[in-house]
């Protein structure tokens, strides 16, 4: 059973979420919260596997909840709940922690999808929806200290070259095919790659080689 806390200051958005995930086997309401702050309480009391989160909300809002939630070891994965016109936040949310996100106006099967992936260890979003998030705002990202740059060197050349590829919104079949390997081996490759930089998934993957300067915002998929 995949136990869900739910998190918006807007208590008719909270019902509607509520009764998509009451009709859906394996999947039950753990909670609700109506601000950040309120979330961060509810979890000392309430276990959840994931947190559906909003960004803007009084007194806490879903970036500094998010950090908070992501911060304790073993804690319930967070997909954001976000708008075209919000992505910025939906960018600082994801550094913060969050496995990914989710525009409000996603249908029904998006959203059980979404819940089911991040709660299996995966990114809640497309890798190539996450890159155009990133282009849009990659001058927000914080110049650099190094660290990153040492970082990328204990990579191996075909690591480098997966995380390139995970970056500009690969799946692993299509890297797979790009590189003539087996897709056990790409997972395989991923895994080794999110171990040694100390990441969660492939979200903070792909914000990770855009800090670096792997890629560069608005270089396509099909360029080196």
């Amino acid at each position: 059973m995949i136990r869900v806390l739910l998190v918006d200051d807007q208590e008719l958005v909270r019902t509607g979420f509520r009764m998509v995930l009451d009709a859906q086997p394996g999947i039950e309401v753990a909670g609700e919260a109506s601000d950040g702050r309120e979330a961060v309480e509810a979890l000392r009391a309430t276990s959840a596997d994931v947190v559906l989160m909003d960004v803007r909300m009084p007194r806490m809002d879903g970036i500094e909840a998010t950090r908070q939630i992501c911060s304790r070891p073993g804690g319930p994965k967070v997909i954001i709940l976000t708008t075209f016109d919000l992505d910025e936040y939906a960018f600082s949310a994801l550094k913060a922690g969050a496995a990914g996100f989710l525009l409000k106006d996603a249908g029904p099967e998006q959203l059980i999808e979404a819940i089911r992936a991040v709660s299996s260890g995966d990114a809640v979003v497309a890798p190539s929806t996450t890159r155009r998030l990133i282009d849009r705002f990659v001058e927000h990202i914080p110049d650099d200290d190094g660290t990153t740059d040492a970082a990328l060197e204990s990579l191996t050349a075909r690591e480098a070259e997966v995380l390139k590829l995970v970056a500009r919104g690969m799946s692993n079949g299509e890297i797979a095919g790009e590189l003539y390997v087996s897709e056990a081996t790409v997972k395989t490759h991923v895994g080794r790659i999110l171990n040694k930089l100390g990441l969660r998934d492939r979200v903070q993957a792909v914000v990770f080689a855009y800090e670096t300067g792997l890629i560069k915002s608005g270089q396509s998929s099909h360029e080196a």
